[in-house]
């Protein structure tokens, strides 16, 4: 099993406010997409809650929701109590990866857990006030590439690069 990770955040680190993204950046989210398309998403709760209804479960991906909710039920979505519990459940998944998706804390516990092989940051040319954070981590630890760069334009109100991390 290969586990990842997906998220973009600002200058400070900031990934979320109010429950919500802060920036809206096409060619980022299509990026989010054709990288997590036909895998496996994990997810908190407030995460897949902050989902526009219209786009949940997200289409074309094993959807996994984590929460300490035991009457908690989403269509078409798997749902687990605890990281571990969905960790070991596709422990033996070859086909596809294990993207985790956000939000804050389970981000947090990944982090701290050790438990992720590459991360893919989209690191955003601009602060939003955040309240919600990426956890910090040794850049030493990690090879790093950048997959793209994207310049401020009509459609991207800030610049921005998504960079791939590889454990070393």
């Amino acid at each position: 099993m290969k586990v990842s990770l997906i998220v973009a955040m600002d200058l400070d680190r900031g990934i979320g406010k109010n429950n919500d993204l802060m920036w809206h950046l096409p060619n980022d989210m299509r990026f989010f997409k054709d990288t997590t398309e036909e895998q496996i998403v994990i997810m908190g709760r407030k995460n897949y809650d902050s989902i526009p209804e219209k786009y949940r479960p997200l289409r074309n991906r094993l959807n996994v929701i984590l929460t300490r909710n035991e009457s908690f039920e989403a269509e078409d979505c798997e749902v687990f109590h605890s990281l571990d519990d969905a960790l070991f459940h596709y422990k033996d998944e070859t086909e596809r990866t294990v993207f985790i998706i956000g939000g804050g804390q389970v981000y947090r516990q990944v982090m701290e857990d050790d438990v992720i092989d590459e991360m893919y940051i989209t690191h955003i040319n601009h602060s939003y006030g955040a309240e919600t954070f990426f956890p910090e981590f040794e850049l030493k630890d990690w090879r790093v590439e950048t997959i793209f760069e994207q310049e401020i334009d009509e459609r991207h109100s800030e610049s921005f690069t998504a960079m791939k991390y590889t454990k070393v």
